[in-house]
């Protein structure tokens, strides 16, 4: 194969690599419905005719090496994860369980030392996994800032609907950031 060929191979490989990350990535986060396997049977056969020939250019072969290693690196990860997916142990696919279970439960209980109410173990590791998922900091999140923040939105609803009304709140992930969510309890 010609040098100018082999050249403008590496550069395709190379592309379709980055794309078939990105492809991956957009089917780990959801947003993409099946896996791409057709792009990367197409990478894997470029893989598989390159590494068949002799390159005799150092820098290309040099380069041919460095993406058949991101190749495989990817390749590792991708059958990894699809693994756990395939297990039920993905941590996001578990995430989403999680806040999905708990959207159900009751998200605080009655403390009876404190006679108010008392934010409980679901919500609070609900609220700090959330935050952890989307990247914001949970440095300093204690379960008495999330009580106080509760608290005040609590106090407003009640402003809003009365007195006697009485709420639940869960966990909710929108446009990337972690919220609380407030319903509304029927007496």
């Amino acid at each position: 194969m010609a040098a100018e060929t082999l050249e403008e191979t590496l550069q395709t490989l190379d592309h379709k690599l980055i794309q078939l990350r990105r492809e991956y990535d957009q089917y780990f986060l959801g947003t993409r419905p099946r896996e791409p396997a057709l792009l990367r049977g197409e990478v894997q056969k470029i893989v598989s005719i390159l590494s068949n020939q002799s390159i005799k250019n150092t820098g290309l072969r040099f380069k041919f090496g460095t993406l058949c290693s991101r190749f495989q690196a990817f390749k590792r990860q991708w059958d990894d994860t699809l693994r756990k997916i395939e297990a039920g142990t993905y941590e996001r696919h578990q995430f989403k369980a999680k806040i999905h279970a708990g959207g159900r439960r009751k998200s605080a209980a009655p403390d009876p030392d404190r006679g108010a109410e008392r934010v409980d173990d679901d919500l609070f590791e609900s609220y700090k996994d959330a935050r952890l998922a989307c990247g914001q900091a949970v440095k300093g999140l204690t379960r008495d800032k999330l009580e106080s923040v509760i608290e005040q939105q609590r106090a407003q609803l009640r402003k809003k609907y009365g007195e006697e009304a009485s709420f639940r709140f869960r966990v909710a992930v929108e446009q990337g950031k972690v919220r609380l969510k407030a319903t509304r309890e029927s007496a």
